[in-house]
């Protein structure tokens, strides 16, 4: 018999474990007392957690043991399981990349040539130097892979790169980008119609939170002889709600902006005339 709860696996510990954490709460599924548990029940969601390993994600889900899961794109391009990708989320954010030893002189990716490279994801290195057609060794390492060309075990790594502070902190430079990654929601490839139904409302979930991270609600009051220019200014979900004023000749502007070029809408619209204007986040939203 089917398991009733739809079962998600997530990070037990690591950089996309906590951020998971966050977007299951703030899109109201309540977890308790999960600290020590491998697998947790949600207590208003049918929804069961399940917190492994980060590589062992794909595999999990694949197979069925997990229905659904949280995991970074790497992961998935590595293990090359066959899922079904719902959802990119947001977060985790960062790139797989080639880095060298500073003094190394790297002028193009035949510098690689005959070089031995470490990493954590041969896989996808190994597709990567195959399309360039380099022949390099390959050496997969476990743990800290940053610190194997100081130690003369690699002259080049391959490794997630965030900020690029580690790579620095080893003496260490960036000299490749191969694919950038974030963390996405996977699903099994044969969900029952009963488990699809629960994905879809879990999914709906995430996307009204994600999508109101993505916007500002704003308040202003303007002018009514520069309201034409001022609503142009603003291409809210429809248009801008306009209210009157107390004030004789204002009103008042309502509307939702993307937060990637708020900064520039807000310097036109103060430019335009607009005045007390009030930024407000967005808890939920939901189109």
């Amino acid at each position: 018999m089917e398991k009733r709860s739809l079962r998600l696996a997530i990070q037990k510990s690591g950089r996309l474990s906590e951020k998971s954490l966050e977007l299951l709460k703030a899109a109201g599924v309540k977890i308790d007392n999960y600290s020590r548990q491998l697998l947790v029940k949600a207590q208003n969601f049918d929804l069961e957690i399940l917190f492994i390993r980060d590589d062992d994600i794909p595999e999990y889900v694949q197979d069925g043991v997990a229905d659904i899961g949280i995991v970074g794109e790497n992961e998935i391009f590595e293990a090359r399981k066959n899922l079904n990708i719902v959802e990119k989320l947001g977060f985790g954010k960062c790139r797989l990349s080639i880095a060298v030893p500073k003094h190394f002189k790297y002028d193009s990716i035949k510098d690689l040539e005959g070089k031995n490279i470490a990493t954590s994801y041969p896989v996808i290195l190994e597709n990567f130097l195959s399309k360039s057609n380099i022949n390099a060794n390959v050496h997969k390492i476990s743990g800290a892979v940053e610190i194997t060309p100081n130690i003369d075990l690699a002259d080049a790594i391959f490794d997630i790169v965030s900020t690029g502070s580690t790579l620095v902190s080893n003496g260490l430079k960036e000299v490749e980008e191969v694919i950038k990654s974030e963390a996405v929601l996977v699903s099994n490839k044969n969900l029952s119609e009963a488990k699809k139904a629960m994905l879809d409302q879990i999914l709906f979930r995430i996307r009204s939170v994600n999508l109101a991270k993505n916007n500002k609600y704003i308040l202003l009051n303007a002018p009514n002889d520069s309201l034409e220019k001022i609503t142009a200014l603003l291409p809210g979900i429809k248009s801008p709600t306009i209210l009157p004023l107390a004030m004789e000749g204002w009103s008042s502007v309502h509307t939702v902006i993307e937060e990637d070029d708020f900064w520039e809408r807000i310097e036109n619209l103060k430019n335009a005339g607009a005045q007390g204007i009030l930024v407000v986040p967005i808890e939920k939203m939901i189109v």
